[in-house]
């Protein structure tokens, strides 16, 4: 079994429309351990070394949070600036997280053709998305495609739900070691089509 760590930051949870749908019972997915920073840490006090203890523990990392100004959410800045020490995550001695796997689950307002070259964001995600992949490398981790939800700003509750299942699919299809990485790794998102990527039991 694939043990997965999502540390989930959203200031304004109690506004989300998405996020508090996409982490709905997510806690009962066997082999998942969801952290909400912002309740743990509300003054951003954070424990480092039970942080550093849940990521030893763990085979993939997500970040999970609203895509704000580009970047993460204040409180996960804060968890990286902290808990990835030098020495222990990356530097010549730091190999505590190497081989484990990573990828960013994030929501967007803006549309999907607003983060293209030649869009109103002029980047990609994934462009937008490098300094958290170069994190992940230094600390000798894969950054895998992300999941990102566009278009949140007028998406139906129809929508959502279905978001919230290709989200829940994948986790368990992760955890059970059910996921063609190979194809995964092709994607500009992970969730562009989770049934290609989802390996079936019988292994065809």
């Amino acid at each position: 079994m694939i043990r997965i760590l999502i540390l989930f930051a959203h200031p304004a949870l109690q506004k989300s429309r998405v996020h508090r749908e996409l982490i709905n019972e997510i806690g009962k997915i066997e082999g998942v351990t969801f952290r909400d920073l912002y309740e743990l840490y509300p003054d951003l006090d954070i424990d480092i070394k039970t942080e550093q203890a849940l990521l030893l523990e763990n085979d993939l990392i997500i970040f999970q949070h609203p895509f704000y100004w580009y970047s993460t959410p204040a409180i996960l800045k804060e968890w990286q600036d902290l808990v990835l020490e030098h020495g222990w995550a990356y530097g010549h001695e730091g190999i505590a997280l190497r081989g484990r796997k990573m990828f960013s689950v994030i929501s967007t307002g803006g549309r999907e053709e607003a983060y293209q070259k030649e869009g109103y964001n002029r980047y990609t995600i994934r462009e937008l998305l490098n300094p958290i992949d170069q994190t992940a490398y230094l600390c000798g981790m894969e950054y895998l495609p992300p999941f990102v939800i566009h278009g949140t700003h007028k998406m139906t509750q129809e929508e959502i739900r279905q978001h919230r299942q290709d989200y829940h699919l994948l986790l368990k299809a992760l955890v059970e070691n059910r996921i063609d990485l190979a194809q995964a790794r092709k994607l500009d998102r992970i969730n562009l089509d989770i049934n290609k990527i989802i390996i079936n039991r019988t292994g065809n």
